[in-house]
Order: C-alpha cells, then structure tokens, then sequence
C-alpha cells in the first residue's frame, strides 16, 4: 500500500508539472534573440535582442464562436527542438536558403496547441489544432506591443475612402513613417510593417496564409500597441466594380474563418534586425510556407514580359492605327523576339467587355493565329484575367488556353484576403499549375508564401508601381517610395512594380499622363530596377517604339535575369537609398536607387568576393541627369585595388553594374 501511494503521489507530481502555466523560453541559434512565453489566464509572448526587450509581453489567442478560447487553456507539455538544413528553391533570389531554428510547441490541454521557432533573423508562431469536429474563429487576438511611441513605417488601405467596405484594398499604397500612438484609429494597414525601435527593425508580416484571412493591422485607441485585425467571412457578394470585373463585398459574418479541426494556422513574423539592409532579401515568409506542390517545376520560365497597357499601346512609325488587335500583338511580338524577350501580355481589352467570360473573344484578335505567330518566334503568349470571368469557370479556361498554347494569365481586382478570397489563390494556383500555366496576381493581396507553394505563381502586385506614374499628381514622392518599399513589402516576397520607362523626368518636369506616360527619377533609376526589385516575371513597361529609340537601355534591360542564385543589400538606409547586388552563375548585377537627394556612394565589391582588375560593366547617370533626366553615361571601368568604386547618383537616381 505504502509503495502505491507514493507512485500515486508521484503521478500526481507530474500531472501537475505538466499542466502548471508559467514561462517558457526559446532562443535563437545564435543566442541573440529570445523569446519568453507566457502562460497564466492567456498566453502572451515577449521579444529580445541581445537582452534589450523590443517587443513587450503580447498577446495571441483564437476566440472561438462557441466562446471557448484557444491558447487561454492549461499547458499539458513542452516539446522543444532543433533543425538546421537547406530549402531548394524555385524561381527565388537565392539558389538555396538555410533553415535553421530552435523550436518549442507548448500543448494546451484542450488538444490544441501553440509553436513558437526562433531564427537567426527573427521569431514566429502559429497555432495548431489536433480536433475531432470542425470550429468556428470568431476573431484572432495577434498583438504587438512595443511599449513606446517608437516611429513605424506603415501603409493604409488605399480603398477605404470610397468604399464602405473598410477591408477592400488593392495592397497598394505609399507609406507613412510615424509614432506608432498617431497612426489613424479609424484606418487599417496592411502588412508588413516596420516597427524602428531605438535603430533596431522590427518588422510585422505573416506566412502561410491558407484557408484564413490576411492580417492587417490597427491601432484604434492611440496606444503603443499594434492589433492584428482581420477580415470577416463575406455572406453577400455582388458582381460590380471596374468594368463588373470585382466581387464586391455587401455583407459579412460575424466569424473570420471556418476551420477543419486538424490544421496548422497562418505563421505570425517578427523579424528582429540591427542591420536594415537584411530585410530587403528576408527569407522568413518563404521559409515558413507550406513546401511545394508542384512534383515538377522544369516547365516554369521565368523572364521578361514586353507590356502594351501602360504605354497605351503606343506604337508608332507602323504604318498603321495600333490598338487591341491582332496586329498590333504581332508587332508587339516582333519586338520581344528581336530583344530576346521571353513573353508578350495581351492586358485588359481582349476579351468582350462586361461579359465575364474569358472563352469570348472580341472580334478584332485572333487569339490562335497570335499564339501561333509567338511560338514561330519563340515567345510566350500571357493573358490578362479579370478576377470574375476567370473564377467563374477557371478549369475550362485553363484546359481551352494551355491547349491553345498560351503560357499564363495575369489575374486581376481580386482587392481583398478574407478566407474565401485566399481560397481563390490557392485553387487558381492549383488548377493552372496542373495546366502547366504560369499566374501573376494583380490587383490582389501581398504574397504569404504562396510562391513557394506554388511556384507557377511568379509575381503579385500589392505595391505603388510604375502604373501609378500614369495618373498621380506631381507631389507623389515616387523616389522616396522606391527606397523605402524594398526593406518592407518585398519581405513578403516578389512584387510586380513594371519598370522600364524610357520617358524620364526630373522632380520639376514630371506629370501625369495616362497615354504617354513618364517615369519620376532618371534613366538609370529605372534600370538599377532589375536588380533592386525583385520579380521572376518583370515587365518593360514601355513601347516597341521608345526602347528602338533606346537600343543600348533596352537590350542590357533584356539581358538582365529575373531570378538569381545569391542576393544581397550591400548598403541602404530605408526611405534614402539602397544597394542591392545579385548573381546568377558566374556574373554579378549590382543596382543602386537614390530619393530625390543626390548622393554619392562607396560601392565595395570586394565584400562580394570580387578580384581586383575585375572588368566592370557601368550604368551611371550623367553629368546632366539632375537637369535631364534620360542622361546617363555607359562605360567600363577596372576594380581598384581596394574592391571599392564611388559612384554619384543624382536626385532619383541610380547606377547598374555588371561584373562577370
């Protein structure tokens, strides 16, 4: 009897250690981040680098429609571990990206369960559910408190003003750098967002966005605390927007998601960096992305896509009236297979307008002889998709057009992330790549990983590109944009900004025009855009007839890869400048982009392994750039001793370089 109680006694020893809340703590791999987790009537979290706390105790938690609360339960164990290895990727900035973390998954007894990983770079979390039923998220308690009015860069939802529907959104807005306590109450932002904390970046994003809602994020009563909000499930959506092309939300639930009961949850960033220029090539969200479901990605091209929308399509000297019509896409095709340009896109106006149906095609385009005409000249084919016609029926699209031949769609205004809207991607994802078709994302949410998923998604939108010249007024800072965007959406992953203007303008001379539109900043800010910015699937925005004008710009632009082996940010400060260098075999494009501040940098090649009397090929502005935008100078230098080359850039300018 005796021996009995005491195994008793000790049974109920363990029962009780398993299931007594407290802390818990993980660190990172190197030891200078640590997270401390605790659990006490709630589970909240706390952030360090090297033992300064940058982000204070926060709470996470999932209220569920029945009242119950995951991550308010007792904690019935801890199970800690460790990985390092290697992720191949596909049509990424780097060959290869490491994978290492330290991990802890601290289990609720209500067979749930919260996963804590902290890199090198930062920290994340998601929840897991092991249920037998499936359960209702009324809403999500994801916040984010910093404890002091520090400055953030953030971006408001940019529909808000004329829609009342606060949660529809293009993603495409510039940003506003500001005390975390003044960010408009009444306003949502959406992610990333970067926190400056005493010089130390934070940065806010998410990962692995499957069958739930994107995050935004608000600040509604003037607090230091950053509230992750999201958008309820739609129960009423109409056909209406631009050109019908929209769903448009009228009415929503009162719950965010709808959820299986065995499942893993969207993965939480906080990216903690003492160095700002790490950002601008962050792997966090592609790493914590679902692993790729594409068995072979062989027949995924990446490259360059000759564009007619932004220039209107404005031919000239072709002897004939260019519009949406069979010949002007031939033409179109002329100049892709002449610059090696690997696609054309057929932009909005091809198919009948209103109809919502992808399969009727106006009768001035040929859809079969176009398609054949670019593969006689080895060019692929891109339709552009308006995000009604394309859900409506997006199996018999995708099997009529990939047996057509045509190589991928840019889908368009789909301007929300609730739950069902990123069922969307995820199955037009699917559906294209089992047809071996390619998707860019326009008019849609930031990327969360998707692009790792499914690599056939080459490119989202979700950023104030180049299109935005065609009509914003002369006080939008395109420049400031540029340098700033890089270090914070492009954490998310690949951005379709459509650079290439040849149509150069300086501060005093820019305005908009929708038909013969020009770029803000000079012509080397606009090539030092292909190595800056990151796109598998980048657009020459201009026309046929301006880069035949422009042979010597428009050529190197063609030769520029789109997807790389090795990326890295040699020098940058957010919102002034950035130096981003990236290699593909054995040859290194390094773009440099200014605001509208001159600037004089040090560019040191010798950080990327480069010898000395290495030959460098040279993109520079000219001696009248600040005066005349489109001047640059184009020459070959030898790397000095030192590996360092001082370049000027002036007022929205840049500088590309190439050393093979």
């Amino acid at each position: 009897m005796k021996r009995f109680t005491l195994l008793f006694v000790a049974f109920c020893t363990f029962l009780s250690a398993c299931s007594t809340n407290g802390s818990y703590v993980v660190t990172s791999p190197d030891g200078r981040l640590s997270v401390v987790v605790t659990v006490d009537n709630g589970t909240t979290y706390s952030v360090a680098l090297d033992g300064k706390t940058v982000l204070f105790p926060s709470a996470v938690a999932l209220r569920l429609e029945d009242g119950s609360m995951i991550g308010g339960g007792k904690v019935r164990g801890v199970d800690r571990d460790s990985y390092c290895g290697s992720v191949a990727t596909a049509l990424y900035f780097r060959e290869q990206v490491e994978d290492c973390y330290n991990s802890m998954l601290i289990r609720y007894n209500d067979d749930s369960a919260i996963e804590f990983r902290a890199y090198n770079e930062g920290v994340a979390y998601r929840f897991v559910t092991d249920r037998d039923e499936p359960f209702t998220v009324q809403d999500e308690v994801a916040a984010f408190d910093f404890g002091e009015p520090h400055n953030c860069w953030i971006a408001y939802n940019n529909l808000t003003g004329t829609k009342s529907d606060k949660y529809f959104t293009s993603f495409e807005n510039r940003y506003n750098y500001l005390p975390i306590n003044q960010i408009d109450g009444l306003r949502l932002a959406f992610t990333p967002v970067v926190v400056n904390v005493d010089g130390v970046k934070v940065c806010i994003a998410e990962s692995d966005v499957e069958n739930y809602p994107g995050m935004f994020i608000a600040n509604g009563d003037g607090d230091y605390i950053l509230d992750g909000t999201f958008a309820p499930v739609p129960s009423a959506v109409e056909v209406g927007g631009h050109n019908k092309l929209q769903g448009i939300v009228t009415a929503r639930y009162n719950y965010i998601a709808k959820c299986e009961g065995e499942r893993t949850f969207p993965w939480r960033i906080v990216q903690v960096t003492d160095d700002e220029c790490d950002l601008a090539t962050s792997d966090m969200v592609y790493l914590l992305a679902s692993e790729c479901r594409v068995e072979d990605t062989s027949w995924i091209k990446p490259g360059k896509v000759a564009w007619e929308w932004w220039n209107a399509w404005g031919l000239t000297d072709v002897g004939f009236k260019p519009g949406i019509d069979t010949r002007t896409y031939k033409a179109y095709i002329d100049f892709a297979a002449e610059y090696g340009v690997e696609y054309v896109i057929l932009d909005e106006g091809w198919a009948t307008k209103y109809k919502n149906d992808l399969l009727d095609v106006i009768p001035q385009i040929d859809m079969e002889e176009i398609v054949n005409y670019a593969a006689s000249k080895d060019v692929g084919i891109i339709l552009w998709a308006g995000y009604n016609a394309f859900n409506a029926d997006m199996e018999r699209i995708c099997s009529h057009y990939a047996q057509m031949g045509v190589k991928g769609f840019k889908i368009d205004f789909m301007d929300r992330d609730d739950q069902l809207m990123n069922d969307f991607y995820y199955a037009a994802a699917e559906v294209c790549a089992r047809h071996k078709l390619m998707i860019d994302f326009h008019g849609c949410a930031k990327p969360t990983g998707l692009n790792r998923t499914y690599p056939n998604v080459v490119n989202f939108e979700a950023v104030f590109g180049l299109e935005q010249m065609k009509w914003s007024k002369p006080s939008v800072d395109q420049m400031e944009y540029d340098v700033t965007m890089p270090y914070i959406r492009m954490v998310a992953g690949p951005i379709d900004y459509t650079q290439g203007a040849m149509l150069n303008a300086t501060k005093s001379e820019y305005k908009p025009d929708y038909k013969r539109p020009m770029s803000q900043g000079t012509r080397c800010h606009q090539l030092a855009a292909y190595a800056v910015f990151f796109s598998p699937l980048s657009m020459l925005c201009d026309t046929p007839s301006h880069y035949r004008k422009e042979v010597e710009c428009a050529k190197f632009i063609a030769s520029v890869p789109t997807v790389w082996d090795e990326s890295v940010v040699l020098d940058g400060a957010i919102g002034d400048y950035i130096i981003t260098a990236r290699r593909k075999g054995d040859c290194w494009y390094v773009g440099g982009m200014t605001d509208w501040s001159a600037r004089s940098v040090a560019v040191d090649l010798s950080k990327l392994g480069i010898a000395a009397g290495s030959r460098v090929e040279l993109f520079c502005d000219g001696a009248k750039a600040d005066k005349v935008a489109t001047d640059y100078d184009h020459k070959y230098i030898d790397l000095p001793a030192d590996g360092v080359i001082d370049i000027g850039m002036a007022p929205g300018g840049g500088f590309m370089m190439v050393i093979k």
